[in-house]
């Protein structure tokens, strides 16, 4: 998954950009709310993190013009204004949660799992599909009596594959969401890890495979499938 982190405090975003990508999130980091609103309005992000302070916008006026333009991304506001009428003003403004500072790492894994989970359709901790499971807290694929743990953009493109079980997603596409469209990275780095997702998949005796097509991409379907 794919978060926007907009935090003025640049120790602090960073210190959280670490935290989340540890935990196998894709995070891009901007300290303004100007900033924020550019990048949420032309990147598509599973959850979107502001304080409520910034330079150049709010967090409250950032919510409030994403929400204005339709958009329906989920957003936690992270800061340290814990008063009931200031967590009522961001809640009114469109956000979905609120967490003060400070705050557990732990709680603010949970909310961030709990908010993405109430996007238009609901998204559960275990992804299924023709019996193979992959669960979103321990980043680990399962099949019958057998489990193996993903590293972390395998982790990030196999979610999702499952996501979108009959849509192709490109190479390009990957890149972007998982790596970042200013990443350095070439789609040589997709290759490599559909490829070990490929061999993770017979490793396990699941009946699935990652099908490919040159100049389209890579989806996900049941093993033996001809399309």
């Amino acid at each position: 998954m794919r978060l926007l982190l907009a935090e003025d405090n640049k120790e602090l975003a960073l210190n959280l950009k670490e935290i989340l990508e540890e935990n196998y999130y894709s995070v891009d980091v901007v300290y303004n709310g100007i900033d924020a609103m550019d990048w949420a309005i032309c990147t598509e992000y599973d959850g979107i993190i502001l304080d409520v302070v910034m330079p150049g916008m709010s967090g409250l006026e950032v919510v409030r013009l994403l929400r204005k333009k339709n958009s329906n991304v989920p957003m936690l506001f992270l800061t340290g204004k814990g008063e009931t009428r200031d967590r009522v003003l961001g809640l009114n403004a469109g956000a979905d949660d609120y967490l003060s500072k400070p705050f557990a790492t732990e709680e603010l894994l949970a909310r961030i799992r709990a908010m993405t989970r109430r996007k238009k359709e609901f998204l559960s901790d275990l992804l299924e599909l023709e019996g193979v499971t992959l669960d979103r807290k321990s980043f680990e694929l399962t099949y019958q009596n057998k489990t193996m743990g993903l590293r972390n953009k395998e982790y990030q493109i196999m979610e999702l594959l499952m996501r979108n079980p009959k849509q192709y997603i490109s190479a390009d596409r990957l890149i972007d969401r998982i790596w970042g469209y200013d990443t350095e990275s070439e789609t040589n780095v997709v290759w490599v890890n559909i490829s070990s997702l490929r061999k993770r998949l017979l490793h396990l005796k699941a009946p699935l495979q990652i099908k490919s097509i040159r100049g389209i991409g890579y989806r996900i379907e049941p093993a033996g499938n001809i399309f």
